[in-house]
């Protein structure tokens, strides 16, 4: 998302990279409209005419916020509930571990709902958006507000769906390979999906956690004819989610690349192998 005092949605530039936390989008970073706070407590990078908008997968992707979290030291040890290694050293064994604790049974639409109101379930909230806004459906208005509201805050919903429906422009879908419409030109396969990785609680106080997500993408054109071949990414992915009407919801979000992994000596499978993955493997619901 773009850096500034504008909306993360707002009319900067896009980028010709098409993938990011919100189904490419290229926006890293949120604000509220009272303009408080950096809002991801990281410094501010200057904004650039080749990255903008955006998640996210993100997109991340996201809202404007501006919290006052207490920091309860999650980041700094292991408190037994969210499994942190400490600070600067080796992570404990529980920091990769499963918590045990069973996924949610809940859907919001068809994204999964009513997650435990501690870390765990922040954390697995922060994976299954992450999944959201970086799939496909993001490209579509009709699903993409389905998304949204599942998502994130209800009462930054409209704001945000004005905004990415100018995110969402015919140029920036032309970028990345579809029609003017959105809809996928005729025998391609449009790719884009987000994998997380791990997670991490980096702060947590009472009805707020920030969740940082590592994640893999992928985004492209599969088929003979593609022009956009499907692509992977490496990004981590920092939600700040906020409890409301018993769920947890986004408040905001940035993205930042990698931790990126040297790439191994695997074969690029052909156009073919990709869209026959793409249609023949499903998703997951997300647990820590």
């Amino acid at each position: 998302m773009s850096s500034g005092d504008e909306r993360g949605y707002g009319g900067q530039g896009r980028s010709a990279d098409p993938y990011s936390t919100i189904g490419g989008t290229r926006q890293t970073r949120t604000r509220l409209p009272d303009g408080e706070g950096d809002g991801y407590g990281g410094g501010r990078r200057p904004a650039r005419a080749s990255r903008s908008l955006v998640m996210v997968v993100g997109v991340v992707v996201l809202l404007i916020a501006a919290i006052a979290f207490a920091n309860l030291g999650t980041s700094a040890k292991d408190d037994g509930n969210g499994g942190q290694g400490r600070a600067g050293g080796k992570p404990d064994s529980s920091s990769t571990a499963a918590t045990g604790t069973r996924p949610v049974t809940g859907k919001n639409g068809s994204i999964p709902s009513g997650f435990a109101h501690d870390e765990q379930g922040a954390q697995s909230a922060a994976s299954n958006f992450a999944v959201a806004l970086g799939s496909a459906g993001m490209f579509s208005p009709d699903t993409r507000r389905s998304i949204v509201e599942a998502t994130h805050d209800p009462a930054l919903v409209e704001g945000l769906l004005a905004d990415l429906a100018k995110a969402y422009s015919p140029g920036l879908l032309e970028n990345v390979g579809l029609n003017a419409d959105g809809t996928t030109p005729s025998g391609l396969t449009f790719v884009s999906r987000t994998v997380p990785v791990g997670t991490k609680v980096v702060e947590r106080g009472g009805d707020t956690a920030t969740v940082e997500v590592w994640c893999t993408g992928l985004v492209g054109l599969a088929g003979q004819e593609s022009t956009k071949p499907v692509t992977s990414r490496w990004f981590t992915l920092t939600q700040k989610l906020k409890w409301v009407g018993g769920d947890w919801k986004i408040e905001s979000s940035s993205q930042t690349e990698g931790p990126t992994p040297v790439n191994g000596d695997n074969r690029a499978s052909t156009a073919d192998e990709i869209a026959g993955a793409v249609q023949g493997y499903g998703g997951f619901t997300y647990a820590r």
